[in-house]
């Protein structure tokens, strides 16, 4: 009776060492699926990489809470690739997983109901799997559940999200199902991202969402910063038909043709200088990028200094012409006058160094010099500077 009793103790204690975490498969993909298949259930799929920090830390603290494995062991196959190793790298291509540690929630077919990534608590890691644990998704494709007329916000929600990079026309279709479906709610902050990621057009479903949830959006955004999405709906394919990919010029008689009648003249004058200083720093072209800086960032006052310094930055780096970079010191002066920062003096010493103000050019650089070391950041840029201004 003891021994019999001595060896049930010894095989509860190996059943529950081997439980200590999520059981995860040891076999191959084809096998998951197959036993996923098998059993009516979904897999989840770990998807890391062996140098990832956060995939430790979520092996370490989060797999093996009770309430975790409790309810991945109960609810899915579960299975760990390493996305850069052996079949994982097929796994990683099929999938597109681009960053570890990547949460990949699979039916038996092999077909994704729900992607999510990153290091998160119990809470979250539990919510996500009870999120892709729909009985629906067990016997049907996300796609035929969509096709048949399936309206649950959260469904819509999720499919939208793994479609958005990867089939961009059908995502946009769900996102016109699941604001239609929500429309009379408030809209949460990523719900208005979302939107603005899918209107593209005036004549886009989504686009009289827009119109008539004004009041939820300004709410996470100026209206100013409203107004100027609304003229980039109406005039995007304006702008992008006004781009020359040859010489990488923006035709501003077409802009101007094409977008007055749309927006009016003093919305596509902005429009276009706002265009110009994000296109034409991303081409290298920084004369055509000085020219549109100069009439766009003309009210300094108007914009935030962190704008304004992202400007300075690429005159210090780029511009040459000392009138242009007197407007340039102005932008900088406004953002170390709200906070003296080691990357905002040192911007500023490098413009009054190029202006010919050789003493301000020292004491900026010294205070950036004295910022970053105070911070404990890279401070060789300024020591560089100063040693070219003795």
């Amino acid at each position: 009776m003891k021994k019999t009793l001595t060896a049930f103790l010894l095989l509860t204690y190996l059943i529950s060492f081997s439980q200590e975490t999520i059981n995860f498969e040891n076999t191959s993909f084809k096998e998951v699926l197959a036993k996923a298949k098998k059993e009516k259930k979904l897999v989840f799929m770990d998807a890391f990489a062996s140098w990832c920090g956060p995939c430790k830390m979520m092996e370490k603290n989060i797999f093996p809470l009770p309430a975790v494995k409790a309810y991945y062991n109960s609810n899915f196959i579960n299975a760990r690739f390493d996305m850069e190793k052996g079949e994982g790298r097929d796994i990683a291509l099929k999938y597109g997983v681009r960053s570890y540690p990547s949460y990949l929630f699979l039916n038996g077919d092999g077909e994704i109901i729900m992607k999510s990534y990153g290091y998160m608590g119990e809470e979250d890691f539990i919510a996500i799997a009870k999120e892709a644990n729909n009985p629906l998704l067990l016997s049907t494709s996300p796609k035929e559940l969509f096709d048949k007329g399936e309206s649950d916000p959260t469904f819509l929600l999720n499919m939208m999200r793994q479609n958005a990079q990867t089939d961009y026309e059908l995502a946009k279709k769900v996102s016109e199902r699941y604001f239609k479906v929500i429309k009379n709610q408030e809209f949460t902050r990523d719900d208005i991202g979302m939107l603005l990621y899918f209107v593209k057009s005036p004549t886009d479903v989504n686009y009289q969402i827009f119109k008539d949830k004004k009041a939820d959006i300004v709410k996470e955004m100026s209206e100013d910063i409203y107004n100027q999405f609304d003229v980039n709906i109406k005039i995007s394919h304006v702008m992008e038909d006004s781009l020359d990919k040859e010489t990488k010029l923006i035709n501003d008689d077409y802009f101007y043709k094409n977008a007055i009648p749309l927006v009016g003249k003093t919305e596509a004058e902005v429009a276009l200088n706002r265009m110009k200083v994000i296109y034409y720093p991303n081409v290298g072209n920084f004369k055509e990028y000085e020219k549109a800086a100069l009439v766009y960032y003309k009210h300094a006052e108007n914009f935030d200094p962190e704008e304004l310094l992202k400007a300075a930055w690429i005159f210090s780096e780029h511009v040459d012409n000392k009138v242009s970079l007197q407007k340039a010191e102005e932008w900088a002066e406004k953002s170390v006058m709200s906070s003296e920062t080691a990357e905002n003096t040192y911007i500023l010493a490098k413009i009054y160094q190029k202006t010919g103000k050789k003493e301000n050019a020292k004491i900026y650089a010294d205070m950036s010099k004295n910022l970053a070391e105070q911070q404990g950041k890279d401070s060789s840029a300024a020591k560089q500077l100063l040693e070219t201004l003795k």
